[in-house]
């Protein structure tokens, strides 16, 4: 450069082009790319969200109330939480329909449900209901109506943890079977009266009427006990 080169310049031009040349060697480092080490220790910037973000499952019931005629499409519970309006609303719709008294159900009972429904390949297939809550004297009334009724004295309906079903389309048979497979609680199989009762008590079944009324007796001592 001319500031090596030219010695016998004057203190004021050496001093011109020094500042010249610093100038010159600022800007060709500006220009010059920044490395991700430079910055990796020092950098605050935000991570960037997963462009995918996995929606929480949506569990709805649809169901007729064969008693009252009422139809129900509600969403219970959304991922791991449940909807307390829509609790509120299926507790209502499961009302004792002779005494009209509502009852809080186990929310057990509406997942069951829900999987039933999915196993059977109907997962928005509506189920119709023969009987859902039971005030022990509407339980008491039903175990009274005959000498057997299958009817327990100590019934999961009075609990709330109890539904008797039917879904359009499936036999009772087949519906009995899927309740089986998922092993969430009991399960009492009435051919004749052709609904499935499912409830979230102890895992046991057993079955009312059919082929032989010795069969029911005998099945309807188990539900009692």
């Amino acid at each position: 450069m001319a500031f090596f080169t030219s010695l016998k310049q004057t203190p004021s031009l050496r001093r011109a082009t020094l500042a010249a040349a610093a100038f010159t060697f600022i800007l060709a480092g500006a220009k010059s790319p920044v490395k991700a080490a430079d910055i990796s220790s020092t950098s605050s910037l935000p991570k960037m969200a997963s462009p995918v973000q996995r929606m929480a499952e949506t569990f709805r019931l649809r169901m007729r109330h064969l008693h009252t005629g009422e139809t129900i499409n509600v969403v219970y519970r959304e991922g791991d939480t449940y909807d307390q309006q829509g609790i509120a609303k299926l507790n209502h719709f499961l009302r004792d329909h002779r005494t009209m008294d509502d009852a809080d159900y186990d929310p057990k009972e509406f997942d069951l449900l829900h999987k039933l429904m999915a196993r059977l390949g109907k997962p928005n297939g509506e189920i119709d209901i023969v009987c859902g809550y039971r005030t022990p004297q509407s339980n008491n009334y039903l175990r009274t109506r005959a000498a057997v009724t299958g009817v327990a004295q100590h019934s999961q309906h009075m609990l709330s943890k109890a539904i008797d079903i039917r879904v359009p389309g499936v036999s009772t048979l087949a519906l009995r079977n899927a309740a089986l497979s998922l092993g969430m609680g009991g399960v009492g199989y009435y051919p004749v009266s052709q609904f499935v009762h499912v409830d979230v008590g102890p895992v046991r079944q057993w079955s009312f009427g059919g082929a032989s009324e010795r069969t029911g007796r005998k099945a309807s001592r188990r539900h009692r006990a």
